[in-house]
Formats: structure tokens, C-alpha cells, sequence
């Protein structure tokens, strides 16, 4: 065996106490075991971790299975049309290796970087947002995830509402819930959120913001029509509410996709706007590399949670994201992937036609890496979730999308994530099984 293969080996047994090391001397045997001490009582935390005070409006428990259902990786022969991330054959993993090597020799790269994040990295965000935005608006965050989490705790008190689009990410409603917020859900369809309803919604709640995911909109793929962005900012402004645009899949668009629309952070300088976006989607779920961008008195206020919550950005993946966005194949790999994301959506839009003609598909997006389609009224959704797995393939149920009450049964069918479009035909193949059990 080769020396990696011992080395790893060594390595387990010394995790599991069976060996010990002497750097110089070798491996030996440890010793043996003493008996194990015995189970202590943790009965008591179920008292202290539900004893909320009568004031408190932050409840302590979180719900992480909407997220969850995304990050659980399938058992071993299990199709997973259930991920949020790029196929690692879609992954540029050389690139990001050769950057990360290339990150790692640069003068001063294990230092400590600027809170804010490195001012290159900065620039380069901001020239990718457009408009006016300049590299002092901009904040360096550890992926879509923690800065949606800043955003939303710099925004909203606990215990205020906060609008949200219905459907929506799960994770951002997971991490409102968390800081003690009411997601308060704005219907969507294929032109993106109804302006009127956010008009009354705004009215109704008082909410102080409003969190959208204008481009290729998870999960309905929905785009934000050209007359709906105008009136988004407009009736946010009225309502003295901010817009907490969540731009995460700009980089994943289709072959077929055409020009796409500018953030809305671009078009608005009232700083109406804070904008997110992130490399991770186009890239690899480890490399949590994002931005945060605000005008005005808010964009300190971002600031001293990101630097409260994580003090910074790890330099090297700062340096490695520079080396990675420079390089000649980011291009590359952005126009590979917009090749194979399209063949995949069609293929998958093509076998789900052919053999599950009963899900009703109201809009094939041309960005993003998932379908959304609706259900036969009353369809047992856990059930089909549960004999989709039987049958070999992994779905993302439709209701943790929902904030409130679903107006039907979906599932999402995520196209990124399996290993190509012959795997995509037998997955559905798979599913037209489960079906049949459930829809009879």
C-alpha cells in the first residue's frame, strides 16, 4: 500500500486511541483501555433549554431541516436530486487547487487580513454589482449563509416581521426564525413578487425589510420582471424598509440564458439595497467566499456584527478567491458550466415530460440548478419523499419553502448535483417508481 494509504491509516487509529505517535520513534499500541466512566445524566438540560423567560421574544430552539435537507449527503447508490451544489466534476477543483497553492506563497498570505476583507477582493465584488458601488461598500463574508445572517440581525429586532418571498430558501427562513424574527410570506410567480401584495404586506406588518432572491429565484427559478423591479424599490422606500437582495446564482447562469438584468443594488442609490452574493455556488460548497454590500449609516452596522460574529475572512481563502477570479479558467469554467447546466435542465425537463407528465412544470428556468414542480392535488408529499428514497433517488420536499401554509404540494428537483444527464434519466426513472407507490 502507498505511504498516504499507512499515513491515513496511523492517523484513524491514533483518533481512535488504538495507537499513539512519537514523532522520531515511530507508532506503538497504546494502552489498554481503563473501563469507560459511566453515563452521566443529561436529563436536566431538557428543563434548562426550554425554560424561556415570559419576556423573552427569541425563541432558543433552532429548526435546521429545511437546511439540512440539502447538506445531508444521500447513502451510497442513492441519486441526489436533492443538491444545492455543484457536481464535483462541474467543480473547478484544479483551478480552485492551483490558486489555493498560489494563494498560500503570496507575501504575508497567513497574516491577518483587514476586518473589512482584502481591498482587491473588495473592488472586485463591487465592479461584479455595478452601478456606483466602490470597494468601500462592499465586506468580505464566509459565504451566503453568514451574510444573509448579518443581514438580517443588523435589520430586524427580535420579534419583528420580516417579508419574505412564498416559496423561499429554507435556509433564510431557518435563520430568521433563529434571531426571533415572523417570516411574513409575499407570493411569487414566474414575473417574480407581486408588487401589490408586498405593498399591502409592508402596510399590514410594519416589517422593516424585505428579502427577495430576484434572479433565478429558489425555488421557482422565477426572474424579477423589468417594471417589478422598479416598484419593489418603490414601495420599499415608501415603507422606509430595506430590500435584502440575495444575488446567488449571477454565475450560474444557462448556455441559452441571454443578457441577464443588473442587481438591484445597481439601481438604487438611496441605499434602499443590501445586496448579497457569493462565489460558492459557482464554485465548491468549502469555498465560502461572499460580499455584502450596503450604502449609507447600515453598512457599519453589518460591519461590527460580521467582526462581533467571525472577526474576519481566513486570508488565504481571501488570497485564493483573487488568484481564482484572475486566472484564465474562470472564464473557462464559467462557460463550461453554462454549457452543462443546460444540457442537464433540458434533459431533465425533457424525461420528466416524457415519463412523469402529471408534474406540472409553470416555468423552466433559464439560470440556476433546480426545477420546481407542483404536485397532483393531494398528494401525499412526505410520503413521496420517503419512496422516492426507497426507490433510489433523493428529493427536496416543497413545504419547508413555505413560511406559512403551502397553496399546494412541490417538490424541487435539483439538476447540479448528479454526476450527468444519464444519471438524470435514471433518476427519474426512479421516481416514476416512487409515483406509482404513492399516486397510484
Amino acid at each position: 500500500m502507498s505511504p498516504v494509504t499507512v499515513s491515513r491509516a496511523l492517523a484513524q487509529l491514533a483518533a481512535e486511541g488504538l495507537v499513539v505517535t512519537r514523532p522520531g520513534a515511530g507508532a506503538f499500541r497504546a494502552q489498554a483501555r481503563t473501563a469507560p466512566a459511566p453515563a452521566g445524566d443529561t436529563s436536566w438540560q431538557e428543563v434548562a433549554l426550554s425554560a424561556d423567560g415570559a419576556a423573552d421574544l427569541v425563541p432558543r430552539s433552532v429548526d435546521a431541516s429545511g437546511v439540512l435537507v440539502s447538506l445531508a449527503a444521500p447513502p451510497p447508490g442513492v441519486i441526489e436530486f436533492n443538491g444545492g451544489y455543484l457536481h464535483p466534476s462541474l467543480q473547478p477543483e484544479r483551478a480552485m487547487a492551483a490558486a489555493l497553492s498560489r494563494a498560500g506563497r503570496r507575501p504575508g498570505a497567513w497574516g491577518r487580513p483587514p476586518v473589512e476583507g482584502l481591498p482587491e477582493l473588495r473592488e472586485w465584488f463591487a465592479r461584479g454589482i455595478g452601478g456606483s458601488f466602490t470597494a468601500a461598500e462592499v465586506l468580505v463574508t464566509a459565504g451566503g449563509q453568514s451574510a444573509l445572517t448579518t443581514a438580517l440581525r443588523a435589520l430586524a429586532p427580535p420579534g419583528a416581521p420580516v417579508l419574505v418571498e412564498s416559496p423561499t430558501y429554507p435556509g433564510m427562513l431557518a435563520i430568521a426564525r433563529a434571531a426571533g424574527l415572523r417570516p411574513v410570506p409575499v407570493p411569487v410567480d414566474p414575473d417574480g413578487v407581486k408588487p401589490a401584495l408586498l405593498a399591502d404586506a409592508f402596510r399590514a406588518t410594519g416589517a422593516p425589510a424585505f428579502v427577495c432572491q430576484p434572479l433565478f429565484q429558489n425555488p421557482t427559478g422565477a426572474v424579477l420582471a423589468p417594471e417589478r423591479r422598479r416598484e419593489v424599490l418603490r414601495i420599499a422606500r415608501e415603507a422606509g424598509a430595506f430590500v435584502v437582495e440575495d444575488d446567488f446564482v449571477r454565475r450560474l447562469v444557462h448556455e441559452d440564458a441571454g443578457p441577464l438584468p443588473r442587481p438591484l443594488a445597481a439601481d438604487d442609490p438611496d441605499g434602499v439595497v443590501v445586496h448579497v452574493c457569493s462565489l460558492t455556488k459557482a464554485t465548491s460548497p468549502s469555498f465560502r467566499v461572499s460580499a455584502l454590500a450596503a450604502r449609507g449609516p447600515v453598512l457599519e452596522r453589518l460591519r461590527a456584527i460580521q467582526v462581533v460574529d467571525t472577526f474576519f475572512v481566513p486570508r488565504p481563502l481571501q488570497e485564493a478567491a483573487l488568484e481564482l477570479v484572475g486566472s484564465p479558467a474562470w472564464p473557462r469554467h464559467l462557460r463550461a458550466v453554462a454549457a452543462a447546466l443546460k444540457a442537464r435542465r433540458d434533459a431533465l425537463t425533457a424525461a420528466l415530460a416524457l415519463h412523469l407528465p402529471e408534474l406540472a412544470l409553470a416555468h423552466v428556468p433559464s439560470g440556476g440548478y433546480h426545477l420546481w414542480p407542483r404536485l397532483p392535488d393531494g398528494t401525499d408529499e412526505p410520503a413521496l419523499v420517503t419512496a422516492a428514497l426507497r426507490a433510489g433517488v433523493a428529493i427536496t420536499p416543497g413545504r419547508p419553502y413555505f413560511s406559512a401554509e403551502p397553496p399546494a404540494a412541490h417538490i424541487r428537483l435539483s439538476f447540479a448535483a448528479v454526476a450527468g444527464t444519464g444519471e438524470i434519466a435514471e433518476g427519474v426513472r426512479r421516481l416514476r417508481t416512487a409515483c406509482d407507490e404513492v399516486l397510484g
